[in-house]
């Protein structure tokens, strides 16, 4: 809708729309205070960013110090710094968005042990084919056998908090259905439609093949995002046959 607004129904090269309204203002609450010493991945507040979903404002990744400011509860914008880190190399400002490579793996202290089900929701699968939290799920098969649709299946049903699906070459009218089926379907343990703890990205098969290579990494950055929130994410990719 922002790049129709902005040049109309075709997309011309170099067109760029930020993906976060930079003029839209989030309430952030504080759960830390001024002279607490923090390192990447402590929690400074939280953004109630949908129904569901709960953005938690981290400590950029590499950046460890004091917290030398930070701001009370109020309305602030992505582009407002909510908060400035005392370091050895000066002081570093947060703010409610993050920005960070992805082609760049975000760091981590440790890797987790894979011992916990992954509960797909389809008993055939969790009885013959059963994987874990963390392990990798391949789907194949040929052209009209269900493999999208049972992509779509396991995104409604599966045990995540927060589900990143990336329609990479896919046809545009795949991912209108599912947009327009996750804006309605629900949960049965929540009241709030699918879509509120879902990540579409959209890149179809009329799309230039570099451009679905990158929607791979976008994705996976993302996840990694809402994971060090402490998120269970699931991400799925529609086809990997289209870009690998």
């Amino acid at each position: 809708p922002l790049i129709a607004k902005k040049i109309g129904p075709w997309i011309e090269k170099g067109i760029e729309v930020p993906a976060i309204d930079r003029n839209k203002k989030w309430q952030f609450k504080p759960i830390i205070s001024k002279g607490a010493k923090v390192t990447s991945g402590d929690i400074l507040g939280v953004v109630q960013e949908t129904p569901s979903i709960e953005n938690k404002v981290m400590v950029p990744p590499e950046v460890v110090g004091v917290v030398e400011t930070i701001n009370s509860e109020g309305d602030f914008t992505v582009t407002e710094p909510i908060a400035e880190i005392k370091t050895h190399n000066g002081i570093k400002e947060v703010f409610l968005m993050q920005t960070w490579p992805v082609r760049q793996a975000r760091p981590y202290k440790t890797m987790l042990h894979i011992d916990t089900p992954l509960l797909t929701g389809q008993r055939i699968i969790d009885s013959f084919f059963p994987v874990a939290k963390g392990g990798i799920i391949a789907v194949t098969g040929g052209f009209g056998t269900g493999k999208t649709v049972l992509l779509q299946t396991l995104a409604v049903w599966i045990d995540a908090d927060i589900i990143v699906y990336i329609g990479c070459g896919e046809r545009g009218n795949e991912m209108a259905d599912v947009l327009e089926r996750f804006s309605h379907l629900k949960k049965t343990e929540s009241d709030h439609p699918l879509l509120s703890r879902s990540v579409l990205i959209a890149n179809t098969s009329n799309m230039p093949i570099l451009a679905r290579e990158a929607s791979i990494y976008s994705g996976i950055t993302i996840a990694e995002y809402y994971r060090d929130m402490g998120y269970n994410v699931a991400i799925m990719a529609d086809s990997t046959s289209r870009w690998a």
